[in-house]
């Protein structure tokens, strides 16, 4: 488990395909990779990844073709920055809200306009997922944990201070880039067990009619 509070931007220092996985080796600057254990999870643009190997102030994880499927690390490259955060300890403080790491779809970067020394950036999301996106709810934008101030449709709007802005990778993002959204679990467990309560109320009222 995250909190979407981003430790260090990584590189991509390595890339080795597979059958249909992809190993990636990246560098850290922030993060100690000494501190880092062969087995753990770490967030890698908001997908949780479980690191295989570590040298040389650089730790290797393995995306599986699910993972490459439903998010943007099929298009990372040599060089390409990522956000690192590790997962969370018993008793940290949760800085940021709950995120799994499982990444829930696809957003592209619609619009960037500044406003002061903040940008405010505008997403578009996949039909069928505005159901999770509420007003000054919480939302992971590629691993980082960002309140939504606006919603329209299937668009929905964030302010990204100047510390944001440097500690992540954000700052260089520009309309028509893809990022990872997660959105929040407990609107989605909400979701689902008011459904089972519907499912079963229709069942109860079908054998009432026998």
């Amino acid at each position: 488990m995250f909190t979407g509070i981003i430790e260090d931007v990584g590189t991509v220092d390595g890339l080795k395909p597979k059958t249909k996985e992809v190993l990636l080796r990246i560098r850290t600057k922030n993060i100690d990779v000494n501190e880092i254990k062969i087995g753990e999870s770490i967030s890698v643009n908001g997908a949780c990844l479980t690191v295989i190997s570590v040298k040389n102030n650089t730790f290797t994880v393995e995306a599986s073709h699910e993972t490459l499927r439903r998010t943007t690390l099929f298009k990372l490259k040599l060089g390409s920055r990522v956000n690192l955060e590790r997962s969370l300890k018993l008793g940290d403080r949760l800085g940021g809200h709950i995120v799994n790491g499982h990444v829930d779809g696809v957003g592209k970067v619609e619009s960037v306009n500044r406003r002061g020394k903040s940008l405010v950036f505008w997403f578009s999301i996949l039909k069928g997922h505005s159901r999770y996106i509420v007003e000054k709810g919480s939302i992971a934008v590629d691993g980082v944990s960002l309140t939504i101030n606006e919603v329209n449709g299937e668009k929905f709007s964030v302010n990204i201070i100047p510390y944001t802005q440097e500690a992540t990778i954000f700052g260089p993002l520009k309309t028509g880039d893809s990022v990872n959204l997660e959105f929040d679990i407990i609107g989605k467990y909400v979701e689902k067990f008011l459904v089972g309560v519907q499912r079963k109320k229709d069942i109860s009222e079908l054998i009432k009619k026998f």
